[in-house]
């Protein structure tokens, strides 16, 4: 029969088998064709030099085999496709490696095959034990290993464990291999990797030496994919293996995979049409057209690009992460010019990015990238995937043509004295005079109002000297006694305050209306959620702190609202008299569904003069909650 290795014959075929049977083979029978073998298996790298993107944990290693200094374990870790078990294979033939000549030993530069070598790229040696751990999680499957580690290795120089998916043992599994791993024989090497890395015990990550696999960069990727389209004679476009890069997001199985689909799909080329079509994506150029008419304002053209796209087969939620995804491109290239440099980017996406980047404000492409973060998900969710992202499309085109909110006081202030009523604009468009442009600019989160008002809150309490002192008896003065003077509820609330008695303090202000106040007499009616010992309470502290008796009485009578009710009504009187000013309603015209939310009051200002009157100033900034994404 035929020895047939890694699904290539090696002796034999047809004619073999037919002579063993006793048949004579036709003239015609030809051995059977090599089974086809998928790009990420076919151009697996076989030594360190091999590998790209990590050249810092080659450098590592490099020097650690140089010195001696070879770990007992070692943790890989990093996203899928960037050669975690590969570089465990590699590391277990590096370990071995044997050319059979005297003195050869551990080594990373192995530009010749050793005895043990293919056997270990190929899985089948002895001493090289891979295990998958996904499907091995029980501390039986580790109670094997570590039996089997305290003896010595049957061919080769170490045993070395590779254990995929470490992080999906078991806890009991773990701690099963704590001691092993800890003190393991000097003939046992340990590998593992694993996606998780957050996932392992830190008593099993604080006995390995660890290195995380980087994502590959596109530069790397795409001239790995063109080296590998040239091995292959394979014709293919900069801007195919560009889209490959950047949909394989660093990994280089998935690129390779991808690769081998756009070969298939493009009978033997790869063109840039071709790996859009297979990936469901849209044109670069229309998702720059689509960009540039939503940050226009322009619905119809927006809409129009997006049924472009739709017709030509493109996934709805593709293109609103590929517009986000180029809102992060304009984004960069205006704080890191450098950024257009990127070689995965095509040429429209170089220039016209520069441009946009230079064309609008950051606070515009914020605002885009908060709205398509948003919508992202929601189209991807939606029943009605295309009629989603139109919406998504048209928050993003009307918060494009909104001003900002200085903008739009600036505005205002430099008009007439008698300020607009209908706040330069309408129907949420951008008021006329200082907004227009090739392109709009969207707004950015509103400053909190500040109003002058009457203060609410009571002074600051202060000692004021007793005056009814009797006279010393002696020629020497005795010192003042100095006592707190309370001469309303508020001071008593503040009083509590201001020794820290915060529950005192609340019920006060909460659970008490105020009926008759004198000094040393408090006549009070309780809520009903009120506690009842609260009088006594009231009665002690006031006692502690003035040094004097006061009397706390109960009354049934009718009383003035609680200093809670009365903060909450003068906080709703200040918005509401902050709401009706002519300067607030121009801006809340120009802003459709904003709301004031808060009033603050404004610092005076130093250099008054007295003779003045002194008119309260409303002219603050108003502070906006948006109910809508704009």
């Amino acid at each position: 029969m035929s020895d047939i290795r890694d699904g290539e014959p090696q002796t034999g075929g047809d004619e073999g088998q037919a002579a063993l049977l006793g048949f004579e083979a036709p003239p015609s029978a030809q051995p059977a064709p090599t089974p086809y073998r998928v790009l990420a298996r076919k151009y697996r790298p076989q030594t360190f030099a091999d590998l790209i993107g990590q050249e810092a944990m080659v450098q590592t290693v490099r020097n650690a085999f140089a010195a001696n200094r070879i770990p007992q374990a070692w943790m890989l870790t990093g996203v899928r496709g960037v050669g975690k078990t590969t570089t465990a294979r590699i590391l277990a033939r590096a370990l071995n490696y044997d050319t059979g000549e005297p003195g050869s030993g551990p080594s990373i530069d192995m530009p010749d095959l050793g005895i043990h070598c293919r056997a270990i790229m190929e899985s089948r040696h002895v001493d090289v034990l891979e295990m998958d751990a996904a499907s091995h999680t029980g501390v039986e499957n580790i109670r094997q290993i570590t039996d089997a580690v305290r003896y010595a290795p049957v061919q080769a120089r170490y045993k070395v464990y590779v254990i995929d998916e470490v992080h999906m043992l078991s806890t009991a599994a773990f701690n099963a291999f704590l001691k092993t791993l800890e003190e393991p024989p000097p003939h046992a090497k340990f590998v593992f990797a694993t996606t998780e890395i957050r996932k392992v015990p830190v008593t099993i990550l604080s006995r390995c030496q660890r290195f995380d696999l980087r994502r590959v960069e596109s530069a790397t990727l795409i001239a790995h994919l063109d080296r590998i389209c040239r091995a292959e004679a394979v014709e293919a476009e900069p801007e195919a293996l560009a889209a490959i890069a950047r949909a394989a997001e660093g990994s280089v199985r998935d690129s390779l995979s991808l690769l081998d689909q756009a070969v298939a799909h493009g009978a033997g080329a790869v063109t840039a049409i071709g790996v859009r079509d297979m990936l469901g994506l849209a044109d670069r150029s229309q998702v720059i057209d689509l960009f540039e008419a939503a940050m226009r304002g322009d619905v119809p053209g927006a809409f129009a690009v997006l049924r472009a796209g739709w017709d030509a087969g493109a996934d709805p939620r593709q293109m609103m992460e590929d517009l986000a995804a180029f809102t992060h491109l304009v984004t960069r290239i205006k704080l890191v010019p450098d950024a257009a440099d990127d070689p995965s980017l095509t040429e429209a996406e170089r220039l016209r990015g520069r441009e946009f980047a230079g064309r609008l404000p950051v606070r515009a492409l914020s605002r885009a990238w908060q709205i398509l973060l948003k919508a992202v998900p929601e189209v991807g969710a939606a029943q009605r995937p295309l009629a989603t992202a139109e919406m998504a499309l048209v928050r993003l085109a009307y918060a494009a043509d909104l001003p900002s909110p200085d903008e739009v006081l600036r505005s205002l202030r430099g008009e007439a004295s008698a300020p607009p009523t209908n706040g330069g604009g309408g129907g949420g468009r951008a008021p006329s005079g200082g907004f227009s442009g090739s392109l709009a600019m969207a707004r950015t989160e509103p400053a909190p109002m500040r109003m002058d008002a009457v203060p609410t809150t009571a002074p600051r309490l202060q000692a004021v000297p007793r005056t009814d002192a009797p006279p010393a008896a002696v020629p020497v003065p005795a010192p003042q006694t100095e006592a707190v003077v309370l001469r309303r509820f508020e001071d008593v609330v503040a009083l509590a305050g201001e020794n820290r008695d915060v529950m005192l303090k609340t019920a006060l202000e909460r659970d008490v209306r105020l009926v008759q106040f004198e000094d040393g007499r408090i006549e009070i009616a309780l809520e009903p959620t009120a506690r009842q010992t609260l009088p006594g309470e009231l009665t002690t502290a006031l006692q502690a702190w003035t040094n004097r008796r006061w009397v706390i009485s109960l009354s049934k009578e009718a009383s003035a609202p609680t200093i809670a009710e009365e903060r909450t009504r003068r906080e709703t009187e200040r918005r509401q008299d902050a709401t009706n000013h002519p300067l607030v309603q121009a801006v809340l015209s120009s802003f459709p569904g904003a709301k004031v939310v808060d009033v603050r009051e404004r610092a005076p200002e130093p250099e008054a003069a007295e003779d003045e009157p002194q008119a309260v100033d409303r002219t603050g900034e108003a502070g906006a909650d948006e109910d809508e994404e704009t």
